[in-house]
């Protein structure tokens, strides 16, 4: 990898990024000894479902040892400061997947422990959804360039992971969220300058149909996230209009797909019809999240496939 960490999806390139997808869907099922006699130190401010079973799958199938470190045992920048933390796990751990509030603390993690640092969910990225992601589009479309992904709701973390991933690997990428929850300007610079040599294309609108139209992915995330429970009410009437129904999911082409990252609130940003129904592939976006990580670890292990 070109960074020892990755705390970015753009912390690794366009191919990179398609050779860890080939890596994932390779070894499926397999188990190795890659990571044996290391540990992968699991550190989370916030819970995860996917994220922590992910992790630890990934590791066990690589042959390694994981340690799951919850808030309350860390008490990050209040029991204890993010640097300090960071330089003892460094002593006890060869990998350390930082799932946290604000991304920062993944950069000192990354700064001061002297391990590969993977993060695993920050306010500002998600870049471990992301690969999954892709490989679920690969799996279920093939080759990624010039594929149409929608993405319709909140410009947060997976938005901007999927927006660098895609005009990395030359996928059209359309937004459309409500005024003022748009991905950030310096996000898009980025991805437009990835978009330009790939061949992408970047749409950003206010207008769901706009983005869905003619699309082969069609992609939403709830409309409040974790640390955002203030703002539940007020988030639902400005992304009333941004929910993802069969209606919706129709002007898009026969065979595209639905993802979502989970967890899902059925009934605001994605009705049941169009999560439980044929066309959707979350569950196998939620799988895919322990083979895509596997292969991250086996890249941070030395492993760079054939």
């Amino acid at each position: 990898m070109k960074s020892k960490h990755l705390l970015s999806i753009s912390d690794i390139d366009a191919g990179e990024i398609i050779s860890l997808i080939h890596t994932a869907a390779e070894n499926k099922g397999k188990w190795l000894d890659l990571l044996e006699k290391k540990v992968v130190a699991i550190l989370f401010e916030k819970p995860s479902l996917r994220t922590r079973l992910s992790f630890e799958m990934a590791a066990r199938q690589l042959g390694g040892e994981t340690i799951y470190l919850s808030p309350a045992e860390v008490g990050l920048g209040k029991r204890e400061s993010a640097e300090d933390i960071a330089r003892v796990l460094g002593r006890y751990a060869d990998i350390i997947a930082f799932r946290t509030f604000e991304h920062r603390n993944a950069e000192i993690m990354a700064e001061y422990s002297g391990a590969h640092v993977i993060n695993a969910l920050s306010d500002f990225e998600h870049p471990c959804q992301a690969l999954a992601d892709l490989l679920t589009v690969y799996e279920h479309k093939g080759e990624l360039k010039g594929r149409i992904l929608a993405y319709i709701g909140d410009g947060n973390n997976v938005a901007n992971s999927l927006v660098l991933a895609c005009t990395l690997t030359g996928m059209n990428f359309r937004i459309a969220s409500p005024e003022g929850y748009n991905i950030t300007d310096n996000v898009l610079k980025t991805a437009r300058g990835y978009a330009e040599h790939s061949g992408a294309s970047i749409l950003c609108t206010t207008k769901p149909d706009e983005a869905v139209k003619g699309a082969d992915v069609v992609y939403t995330d709830v409309w409040t996230s974790m640390g955002q429970e203030d703002e539940a009410e007020q988030r639902n009437r400005i992304f009333s209009g941004y929910q993802v129904d069969s209606r919706l999911l129709s002007l898009a082409k026969k065979d595209a797909i639905f993802m979502h990252d989970l967890p899902a609130h059925r009934g605001e940003e994605v009705t049941g019809e169009v999560i439980d129904g044929p066309q959707s592939v979350v569950f196998d976006q939620a799988e895919n999240r322990l083979h895509a990580q596997k292969a991250v670890l086996m890249r941070m292990a030395g492993y760079y496939g054939k």
